[in-house]
């Protein structure tokens, strides 16, 4: 792990934002790439006086959001005819899609915030959106928020502790305690306000129809 640190700084360095555009992008991608071990090293060089810890940050957004608009259009152009053809054939059979296509036409923007701040499903979360056709636009904002949030945390901890990969290790695990919590947080807020918008809209029409 030492040996790859050391590759990773020296490839950043030499590379400087388009290295970790490039990593991001692989990170945010169907291929296992932590970014722990991407963003906190170039936070270090930041502390160094090598590199902008802002534009570390803007590049780290811009190659998670890359990375996950090619999941979304591999699931967009390819998952979906094939899905649509064969999906009975794998227990996702017209009327179980078209519940995705609902499920993200109502919670697409919160379920895409939440999961790219969820280690082991931030890079998948692009599937299902692609596959539901989620609103461009809207899929980016929130892959954005989501994504900028964790690059951040990965940022500011390297620019803290430096490359000793034990403690961003630690700090990066604590950081997702804490994020759990927020999203727990968040999550109960809007089931709250979904359901409250629910009832009101059910209670609107007894109301029209009184008057």
């Amino acid at each position: 792990m030492e040996q790859v640190i050391l590759w990773l700084v020296e490839t950043i360095g030499r590379l400087g934002y388009t290295g970790i555009v490039a990593l991001m992008f692989l990170e945010s991608s169907f291929i296992p790439f932590p970014s722990e071990v991407v963003v906190p090293p170039a936070g270090y060089l930041a502390s160094q006086g090598q590199m902008n810890i802002y534009l570390v940050v803007l590049c780290g957004v811009l190659g998670s959001l890359l990375g996950a608009f090619f999941n979304y259009l591999i699931a967009l152009w390819l998952g979906r005819p094939l899905l649509l053809k064969y999906g009975k054939y794998f227990f996702l059979p017209p009327e179980r899609f078209r519940k995705v296509d609902h499920f993200f036409l109502l919670h697409g923007e919160i379920s895409t915030f939440v999961c790219r701040l969820i280690p082991g499903i931030r890079q998948y979360i692009s599937f299902p959106a692609g596959l539901a056709r989620m609103n461009l636009l809207k899929f980016s904002i929130y892959t954005a928020l989501g994504a900028g949030i964790w690059v951040v945390v990965l940022a500011w901890i390297g620019y803290l502790v430096g490359n000793n990969m034990v403690l961003v290790h630690r700090y990066s695990h604590q950081a997702t305690l804490a994020l759990f919590i927020g999203i727990a947080v968040v999550l109960c807020i809007y089931i709250y306000l979904f359901l409250l918008k629910t009832k009101t809209r059910k209670r609107s029409p007894k109301i029209q129809d009184c008057e």
